[in-house]
Formats: C-alpha cells, sequence, structure tokens
C-alpha cells in the first residue's frame, strides 16, 4: 500500500514538472509583426479611340485615247562630195647613162723571173741532216719557191720528194733561210715570182 503511494507521488511530481515546464515555455514573450499590404495599382485609363479619316469613294480616271501619230520626216542631208585630187604630175626619170668601156688592157711587156744569185745557192755536204747522213740517204728533190719582191723566199713546198721527208723538209728549210733571188720583173717593175728547182742530195765518199 505504501508502495503504491510513492509511485503514485512519484508519478504526480513527474507529471507536475513536466507541465510546469511547459506552461513556461509557452508563457515566454510572443513576436508580432505586420504584414504590409502591396500597394495598390492605379490603372491607365484606355486611350480614345482613334478617329478614322473618311475615304471618299473611288472615282475611276477618264479613258485615255492614244493617237499613233505617223513619225517626223528624216531630215535630207545634202553631202557634197569634193572633186577628186588631180594626179601629181609625172616625174619623167632619164635612164641612167651606160657605164664607160673599161680601159683596154695594158699591153704585156716583157717578163723575167726570179734569177737566183750564185752564192748560196744549192746544197752541200755540210747541210745534210745527222740523221741522213748515218742512214745515208740520197735522192732528188724538186721544191716550188715563191719569191717577193725583196728577192727571199716567202713560200717553199716540195712539187716531187726525194724519198726521204729529212731531205725534203731540209731543203724548204734551206731556201726560207739562205737563198736569195733578183725579183721577177714586169714592164720593168719588180714583182713576185715563182721559181722550181730540182735539187741533189748525194753524200761525198
Amino acid at each position: 500500500m505504501l508502495v503504491g503511494l510513492i509511485h503514485v507521488l512519484l508519478g504526480y511530481a513527474v507529471i507536475s514538472g513536466l507541465a510546469l515546464k511547459a506552461v513556461k515555455i509557452v508563457a515566454g514573450p510572443l513576436e508580432t509583426f505586420e504584414v504590409e499590404e502591396p500597394p495598390e495599382v492605379e490603372e491607365e485609363p484606355p486611350p480614345p479611340p482613334e478617329q478614322l479619316d473618311e475615304i471618299p469613294p473611288y472615282v475611276p480616271p477618264p479613258d485615255v485615247v492614244v493617237e499613233n501619230l505617223p513619225p517626223p520626216p528624216a531630215p535630207v542631208t545634202t553631202v557634197r562630195t569634193p572633186p577628186p585630187p588631180a594626179p601629181p604630175p609625172r616625174v619623167v626619170i632619164p635612164p641612167a647613162p651606160p657605164p664607160p668601156a673599161p680601159p683596154p688592157p695594158a699591153p704585156a711587156g716583157p717578163t723575167q723571173d726570179p734569177q737566183p744569185i750564185a752564192r748560196n745557192y744549192g746544197f752541200g755536204q755540210s747541210d745534210y741532216p745527222s740523221a741522213s747522213l748515218r742512214a745515208e740517204e740520197e735522192g732528188t728533190v724538186t721544191i716550188r719557191m715563191e719569191v717577193g719582191t725583196n728577192g727571199r723566199v716567202e713560200n717553199c713546198s716540195v712539187v716531187s720528194s726525194s724519198g726521204h721527208d729529212r731531205l725534203d723538209q731540209q731543203s724548204c728549210r734551206l731556201a726560207e733561210r739562205r737563198f736569195r733571188f733578183e725579183p721577177a720583173l714586169r714592164n720593168g717593175e719588180e714583182v713576185s715570182g715563182v721559181v722550181t728547182q730540182a735539187f741533189r742530195w748525194q753524200i761525198q765518199r
């Protein structure tokens, strides 16, 4: 019995404490605030209706009559053609005179061939090439010599060989270096001439 009473008291005390706490929480100050309402928007009055101009009734334009007029006549232009110019006077060129006849050839005077000067004309034992002496080369060579107005041999060529090139070359070499001539004459004047001569190469034993 006592135990049950204690339980009842404890339960009451617990319930009373909770109720007090709940009352204290609820009994606190309440905050209040005012809610502002948005301002009312005044509606603009509608614009006045547009006044439409009165459109006059459509009146069609009068018909236009187009007359096809003939084209105006083309202007006549008179062009005067000048007379053709007179032809230029004809120039008559006289024919050229014939060329003069060539002068008659001068009469051929006596011609004298170049004459050799006896001095040093010909080949001796001392003119032999050494190789030709050792080979005992001999023979007759014919050479053609062109002699100038100064009496010297200006050009030499072999007409007939001796059979040995060394003797042929030595013949022309000595003729151009050593031979002297009296120049050829034509009408008393010195002219170039040609002399053809044969020479014998022979070893003296």
